[in-house]
């Protein structure tokens, strides 16, 4: 059994792998200003060098700083960022998160690419780290689901992460996750048990096995063939709390479907091991972030200010 809670803040965060990061910030970046950006090019001077602030309009939970920083410098190699916060750390809003200096023209048109990227993950981060805190008491850890931004599913399992939270399976050759419409193909009760008791004796040793199930009598039938996670789909919380109940430590039990803010609390105190939620990834609001020129320290001639 899982049985442990997610990550406290503050903990160390696994990064994205680099190569990822570039190739998902790159054509981005490609998508954004195929032949370049018309207008600073046509309109700041070539030599003109600018300061931002990244700052936050509202509070938050920061994910994505180094998405943002890709796009600065996978657009002009002279910007530089200097991060005022990392990764996972909570912000208020008015706080600057980053500083940007460099070339004035790929600032600009780095800029929406960039905020893009980190409003998003950061609005992963805070609604997950939202859900971790509702459940805060209880051993249940809070985790994504494949509901996500196609494209986009590392960086946002990266943000739920920031958040606290926890992954589910990356993709389908992942791990064994037999949901309703397999099941509907694998008949009941003893048939089901022969079903599930065959494949687990084709997968390898490391391989997991989850079944999803919708009713309390399908419980017995998949928990006694072996399998490592029971999901319970939109069960009501007493449901949630006789099948935690029945499966005995037998197996990991997870709850999904229905999952809100508001019941996080309700569901973790069943004793699940595991909630999770797509809501964390496929209905977020980005955050409100905004990257402020300092004209003080930035000239459009390129020269410093008096």
């Amino acid at each position: 059994m899982l049985g442990t809670a997610s990550p406290p803040a503050g903990a160390e965060i696994r990064p994205v792998p680099r190569l990822q990061l570039e190739r998902i910030v790159a054509a981005a970046l490609l998508e954004d200003a195929p032949a370049g950006d018309l207008t600073a090019d046509l309109l700041i001077p070539a030599d003109a060098q600018a300061t931002a602030f990244v700052v936050a309009r509202e509070p938050g939970v920061v994910s994505g700083l180094e998405a943002f920083a890709t796009a600065m410098r996978l657009t002009d190699q002279r910007l530089r960022v200097e991060p005022s916060v990392r990764d996972g750390e909570r912000f208020e809003a008015g706080a600057r998160l980053a500083v940007v200096t460099g070339p004035a023209r790929g600032l600009l048109t780095a800029e929406r690419v960039g905020l893009n990227l980190l409003q998003r993950l950061s609005g992963i981060a805070t609604q997950t780290r939202a859900m971790v805190d509702a459940a805060a008491g209880h051993p249940a850890r809070i985790a994504d689901t494949r509901k996500t931004t196609p494209g986009l599913r590392v960086l946002e399992r990266y943000a739920v992460r920031c958040g606290g939270g926890s992954n589910h399976r990356d993709n389908l050759s992942e791990a064994v996750m037999a949901k309703d419409n397999h099941l509907a193909l694998l008949g009941e009760g003893e048939e089901l048990t022969a079903a599930l008791v065959g494949l687990r004796a084709r997968l390898g040793h490391t391989q997991h096995l989850e079944v999803e199930i919708d009713r309390l009598d399908q419980l017995e039938p998949v928990v006694s063939a072996g399998v490592d996670t029971v999901m319970l789909d939109n069960f009501s919380l007493e449901d949630l709390a006789e099948g935690v109940r029945r499966v005995a430590g037998r197996c990991t039990v997870e709850a999904s479907g229905t999952v809100t803010l508001e019941r996080i609390a309700a569901i973790a105190a069943t004793g699940v091991d595991v909630i999770s939620s797509g809501a964390l990834t496929h209905s977020v609001r980005a955050v409100d972030l905004g990257l402020d020129i300092d004209l003080r320290g930035s000239r459009a001639d390129g020269t410093e200010p008096a």
